[in-house]
């Protein structure tokens, strides 16, 4: 990908207060981090900035505050977390802004590290307010963005603040560099065949990247709720399987598309049908054209997975995004773990492009035999789709 920003290895960081905006939105129960995967994703980074002698300040979300402290959404927990992985100690400010987190950060040592409680605790986060801009920026000398998961997004920690540093002093870190480097085989430099398979629950919500793909990829594979639309567009039944009536049009000129293009569009040849999730016990497998009035399609059938199999052969790229069913709801979870194997054992590059494939990736253990898994959903899905993200575009 070309004007890639300047990377942390580039910045002059002995003795600096470097601010880093991680992406520490772990799951959290009962106080203590579920899953610190995203912790351990930004180590790299701050073992860098450490070595060079940099005084850590990490910002992050958590959860789903608005604009008010909230104690369920605290990162006391993530920095207790933190002070493991780091194997030293790390302060915590129970604020991001004001006294608190400046007393924090004036006693940092060279080589230290402090935790900034929740930016979204303040409205100014999301809202990108200029005086809060401002507040966060006085913390620091440099400014790293290390968080792709939300760098789709104009806050004020992701977009903001970063033009408050001149380009010599801004930044990104080396997951963010990761994710556009790997992201960019998808996008501009793609290596063909180039299969593009995309699933989850919904159409509309991921337009502009099934569009963008039609014109990228040689072969566009498509699962999950999103495919129902594919079949109804085929004047065939659905039954009771989720729709989305705006996605039928949708659906009939991205077929129209790629017929024009010469694109080989593989839909679902059978569906796992059943009266209802909870009733998973009487599912079955039926024909694409053969779902009955009474039933819901909840995940693509054998015949599918062997067809998406065949398909992807010969690829020599391979992005993937959303699941090929229900798949929290056993035997509905079968495609997309089928769709996994699938990946895992091709020599494609293999992006997963965040989301709850990555969860379904992580829980076959098959994340390790992956070329890239990306640590962003909405952020890889805007990037395919061709559009600029603020975290990026703040920093170049």
């Amino acid at each position: 990908m070309a004007d890639l920003p300047r990377s942390i290895r580039d910045l002059d960081l002995d003795g600096k207060r470097v601010f880093v905006r991680v992406d520490f939105n772990v799951p959290l129960a009962d106080g203590v981090v579920r899953d610190d995967t995203r912790v351990v994703e930004a180590l790299p980074t701050l073992h860098l900035a450490r070595e060079r002698g940099a005084r850590l300040v990490l910002a992050s979300h958590l959860g789903k505050a608005k604009g008010a402290p909230d104690p369920k959404y605290s990162l006391a927990p993530v920095a207790r977390t933190l002070e493991a992985r780091l194997g030293i100690p790390v302060a915590f400010a129970h604020d991001c802004i004001g006294e608190e987190a400046e007393k924090a950060v004036a006693v940092l040592v060279p080589g230290g590290a402090v935790v900034l409680e929740n930016l979204r605790f303040h409205a100014g986060e999301e809202g990108n307010d200029p005086a809060f801009c401002r507040q966060l920026a006085a913390l620091a000398d440099v400014y790293v963005n290390d968080a792709f998961g939300t760098a789709h997004r104009a806050h004020a920690s992701t977009a903001g603040m970063a033009a408050l540093f001149s380009r010599e002093t801004r930044g990104m870190g080396l997951l963010m560099e990761k994710e556009l480097k790997a992201l960019a085989k998808v996008v501009t430099d793609i290596e063909r065949p180039f299969a593009a398979i995309l699933g989850g629950a919904k159409i509309l919500g991921k337009l502009a990247a099934l569009r963008a793909l039609v014109e990228k990829a040689d072969v566009l594979l498509v699962g999950g709720g999103m495919a129902n639309h594919f079949v109804a567009a085929l004047s065939l039944p659905v039954g009771g399987s989720l729709l989305e009536k705006e996605g039928v049009p949708v659906a009939r000129q991205i077929l129209d598309r790629c017929k024009e293009r010469g694109v080989a569009l593989v839909l679902p040849s059978d569906f796992v049908v059943a009266p209802s999730l909870e009733r998973s016990g009487e599912a079955k497998t039926v024909a694409m054209n053969a779902i009955p009035q009474n039933a819901a399609a909840f995940d693509i059938g054998e015949k599918t997975v062997e067809m998406f199999r065949r398909m992807t052969g010969n690829a020599k790229t391979i992005f993937w995004n959303g699941p090929m069913g229900v798949f929290e709801t056993k035997p509905f979870d079968r495609g997309t773990l089928s769709v996994a194997k699938i990946l895992a054992e091709s020599s494609a590059f293999t992006v997963v492009g965040g989301g709850e494939s990555v969860e379904a990736v992580v829980e076959a253990g098959l994340a390790a035999e992956m070329s890239h898994v990306s640590t962003g959903g909405g952020a890889s899905l805007d990037l395919v789709a061709g559009m600029a993200l603020p975290g990026v575009e703040a920093l170049r």
